[in-house]
């Protein structure tokens, strides 16, 4: 590969409903898309998840957009790239920062696949030729609210039902989703929302048969995960915590939890997903794909990394009209009972709609 000219677009994609987790309320995908062209003409896409103001994690989007357009970029611009795991020495020297090498490293898979004549998961080495899926769910005003949410989602075929949870909002909650539904794959998310001393609480979630709890305490703390997991039944999946090869061996050693929600933005790109997914795998943790409310080009490369073996439960890969009306891929991503199925289509597998991403755009830079 051999990049010889990028585009970037800031984003601001309309959600169908505001999403509400326990540390914002989000209107808009707000993100960044990475168009780059290789000299012999072959486009690939990525995306930087990055939100507006950095609650997740350390990056943010307006910071995410000037270290592409300002580091990273002309650093893989004019120069021969074998594979796109390559970007890992290359920016080696830029500390975390995850959700901008993944924006990179995922268009130059898009164009590696290409090149070989592939799609994107066989690509990676994928062996599925559909996933399945799961829905996530904002943190309700009732619940009576999330009964009613709930209740869509699975008659629309989800499974596995996500539910975002925080302090005051969660175990009255979720108990009366689990007596409406008592054979639902239920499974709460705390985006680090709680502390130890909050232990009886949670403890208290073991009544209500949940696959599992995700990230209930804060992200650089295996620790007291560790601690937490050793008074719960429930198993503990962990997100942010997980953000190198370093932190699932650590995860191991110390049994902060058993299962990992693998988030391709968070931890740097297709490559580094799937090396994190075959240390799991080899470990006995089992995996699953997150997501952070993508629009299609993010969510298509989710579709790609989640056919790779290590990945045994439900996915966060919802249809495109679950957050959209409208999306920047076409056709956009849709169900087919519980599973998407994956593209035969090679590279990224779906189309770029082009009046939909001129449409949303708000900034456009061009690099040659």
């Amino acid at each position: 590969m051999f990049i010889k000219s990028v585009k970037m677009y800031k984003v601001d994609l309309p959600l169908n409903k505001p999403f509400e987790t326990s540390f914002a309320a989000m209107k808009y995908k707000k993100c960044v898309i990475l168009e780059l062209k290789d000299k012999d003409g072959t486009i690939g896409y990525g995306e930087s998840s990055a939100l507006e103001v950095p609650f997740y994690n350390e990056e943010f989007r307006d910071g995410s957009f000037e270290l592409l357009r300002t580091q990273m970029l002309p650093r893989i611009m004019n120069v021969t790239i074998n594979h796109p795991d390559e970007i890992y020495d290359i920016f080696s020297y830029i500390r975390m920062n995850n959700m901008s090498k993944a924006a990179i490293n995922c268009a130059l898979w898009d164009i590696y696949a290409q090149q070989k004549n592939q799609t994107l998961a066989q690509a990676l080495g994928g062996d599925k030729v559909k996933v399945e899926t799961g829905v996530s769910i904002g943190v309700q005003n009732s619940p009576e609210d999330l009964v009613v949410a709930v209740a869509g989602y699975i008659k629309d075929g989800y499974r596995r039902i996500k539910m975002k949870i925080k302090p005051g909002k969660d175990y009255e909650y979720i108990a009366a989703v689990r007596k409406n539904f008592p054979e639902a794959m239920l499974m709460a998310d705390a985006n680090s929302a709680y502390r130890l001393k909050d232990i009886e609480m949670l403890k208290k979630l073991d009544d209500l048969n949940l696959i599992m709890i995700e990230q209930p305490l804060e992200p650089g703390d295996l620790i007291d995960h560790a601690a937490l997991q050793a008074q719960l039944k429930t198993s503990i999946c962990l997100d942010e915590s997980i953000v190198s090869l370093d932190d699932v061996e650590k995860m191991v050693q110390l049994k902060s939890g058993k299962i990992i929600n693998i988030k391709v933005a968070r931890v740097g790109g297709l490559g580094m997903a799937k090396r994190i997914q075959d240390l799991a795998m080899k470990n006995g943790i089992e995996c699953w794909c997150g997501g952070m409310l993508d629009s299609g080009i993010a969510r298509a490369a989710n579709v790609a990394i989640a056919t790779l073996p290590g990945y045994t439960l439900p996915n966060d890969i919802a249809a495109s009209h679950r957050y959209y009306d409208a999306d920047i891929i076409k056709p956009t991503v849709e169900l087919d009972g519980t599973f998407v199925n994956v593209s035969n289509q090679t590279g990224l597998g779906y189309d770029i709609d082009s009046e939909n991403l001129k449409k949303f755009m708000i900034e456009k830079i061009e690099l040659n």
